[in-house]
């Protein structure tokens, strides 16, 4: 039994009369919930430190800067004050729902369907799964509404499509054993051969989807396939390919939106700032985020209701999970629902206003060069506050039995999100193309590939795909905007790319600690060697010639 303090007992009595009301009466179902819920109760304020330690950072920054020289209006900043206190809760929630019932839901999928043997069916339930997972993610919903000159769900369902297709390529490189980087070059190639006949004012855009399409939904359940479909292979490679299935993912809609580039005319994408609130009292406050919140409620629930029918079908027809796994599943899919809730409002609602207002204060000085510095320290910190990379730290550390941390990653993840939002802010401040930036670091990051163990190369192209997430959307991209508006830039071309740089650099510091590490073992390995053939020496000689030696 799991002893609760006072705190924990207020808010387990609250959820036990809730669970009463609609257990309609049946003890054993009452039972079983509660043993659950008194389970995570625990769990709940580790995750509660967690997310403060994320957010906590990124609000010291804006205060001091609100406070010295980036004045804000008291609406702006009691917004954004508000909003972080939504995405600690959010964060809290979602990364304890994603442990309780994404991950165990894909892996159990992913080893279900690939147990069958049957390659058409196992390609044919990625492509389903890749599809519905993405139309699930709701951050394609913000990119869908930034690109005008295409309906909505046209690209909702080619990005979506993409995802299927890279996700079922994805599988067959784990099947066949196919090399990952090799696969990278081709696809990329592919990629920046069609950007060359993409209109410059939708190039952007386009290497901004394959980040925002592995959001906070789609990355806990792909990167829990990959393991589960791992998981039946007994080779030494098998850890090693469970990851890289973001990576592919990513490259998907990419492709997508460059081909709608070049089939619809997508000159005509305007940008729409967003809305700077004025509130004058505490009521009005609470009014502006209570609007906001049934919009995210649906939208959530429309995001996990394809997740929650895929994975009730594999549970009829072949998983036949116990009750107390399925309760613990259940329980984990509320918190994620609510998590996700919660983070998506303070996001929207508190942060983008605050990022954009603030991108045109700071812009706007006579020493604009000091954004490049504060954005990279904003972006330093921002990244701990992505929702989806507590999901992919902890599973490189589970994965890789503790010889990768969660802290080394997280490290590594900071300094390339600091260095991808400072070159996003010289863009901004210039003008300067994206593919200047793009094409060096990709081919940099490709190309080191084939020197880096296989398991860091993995880990760094999906560490790519979860460190452009909804944080990145909803703060550091109205940044960008703000400020490029402020010195009168070309919003569509200069601002958009922040998610795709954010996208890339963790492709080359996670893959440089890798070398490092490499290195570093090479050369213990060096070291030993004498030792080792004076050990094995030894062994070889006699008894008595030992002793008179």
């Amino acid at each position: 039994m799991v002893d609760l303090d006072f705190s924990d007992l207020i808010y387990y009595r609250k959820i036990q009369h809730f669970v009463r009301f609609w257990s309609f009466g049946s003890r054993a179902s009452e039972r079983l919930v509660d043993d659950i819920l008194k389970g995570s109760l625990p769990k709940l304020r580790e995750k509660l430190w967690e997310a403060l330690q994320a957010v906590l950072p990124i609000v010291a920054i804006v205060l001091v800067l609100c406070f010295t020289i980036a004045p804000v209006s008291p609406s702006i900043l009691l917004c954004f004050l508000l909003g972080a206190v939504f995405i600690v809760v959010g964060i809290m929630f979602f990364t304890l729902g994603a442990e309780m019932s994404m991950t165990p839901m894909g892996e159990r999928v992913g080893s279900v369907i690939t147990h069958t043997k049957n390659v058409p069916l196992i390609l044919g339930a990625a492509f389903v799964l890749g599809f519905l997972i993405t139309i699930s993610e709701p951050d394609l919903q913000a990119l869908a509404n930034q690109v005008p000159s295409i309906p909505n769900m046209t690209l909702i369902l080619s990005v979506a499509a993409g995802v299927g297709l890279f996700l079922t390529f994805a599988f067959l490189r784990m099947l066949l054993g196919i090399s990952l980087p090799r696969m990278l070059v081709v696809f990329y190639g592919l990629v920046f051969l069609l950007a060359v006949f993409v209109p410059r004012e939708f190039l952007a855009v386009a290497f901004d989807s394959g980040g925002v399409t592995t959001g906070p939904m789609t990355v806990p359940f792909i990167m829990a396939l990959g393991v589960g479909v791992a998981a039946i292979r007994s080779d030494r490679h098998a850890a090693d390919d469970s990851f890289g299935l973001v990576a592919l993912c990513s490259v998907g809609p990419i492709l997508a939106v460059l081909i709608l580039g070049i089939l619809f005319r997508a000159s005509d994408s305007t940008y729409i700032p967003p809305v700077l609130p004025e509130v004058s009292d505490s009521v009005e406050l609470w009014q502006l985020f209570h609007k906001g919140l049934p919009t995210y409620i649906k939208e959530i629930a429309t995001s996990l209701l394809p997740i929650v029918l895929m994975f009730g079908v594999f549970q009829f027809a072949a998983l036949k999970l116990d009750k107390r796994t399925l309760g613990r599943i259940a329980v984990g899919l509320a918190y994620t629902y609510a998590g996700l809730v919660l983070f998506l409002t303070g996001a929207n609602v508190g942060f983008m206003p605050a990022g954009n207002y603030l991108g045109q204060v700071l812009a706007g000085q006579n020493f604009r060069w000091v954004l490049i510095p504060i954005g990279m320290l904003i972006g330093y910190f921002i990244v701990k506050a992505e929702p989806s990379v507590y999901v992919l730290n902890k599973q490189v550390e589970e994965v890789t039995d503790g010889a990768i941390s969660a802290k080394a990653m997280g490290a590594a993840l900071s300094a390339g999100v600091s260095l991808s939002v400072g070159l996003a802010m010289v863009r901004v401040l210039t003008g300067i193309s994206i593919l200047w930036f793009l094409i060096p670091g990709y081919a940099f990051a490709i190309g080191i590939s084939f020197v880096v163990p296989k398991l860091f190369t993995a880990i760094a192209f999906d560490a790519g795909g979860v460190a452009s997430g909804p944080m990145t959307a909803a703060f550091l991209l109205p940044l960008a905007q703000g400020a490029c508006a402020a010195v009168g830039g070309n919003i569509v071309t200069d601002a958009f790319g922040v998610v795709a740089m954010v996208a890339m650099t963790p492709l080359i510091t996670v893959q440089l600690m890798g070398l490092v590490a490499e290195l570093k073992s090479r050369r213990a390995r060096r070291a030993e060697a004498p030792a080792l053939a004076a050990a094995a020496a030894f062994a070889d000689l006699p008894d008595d010639a030992i002793i008179e030696l």
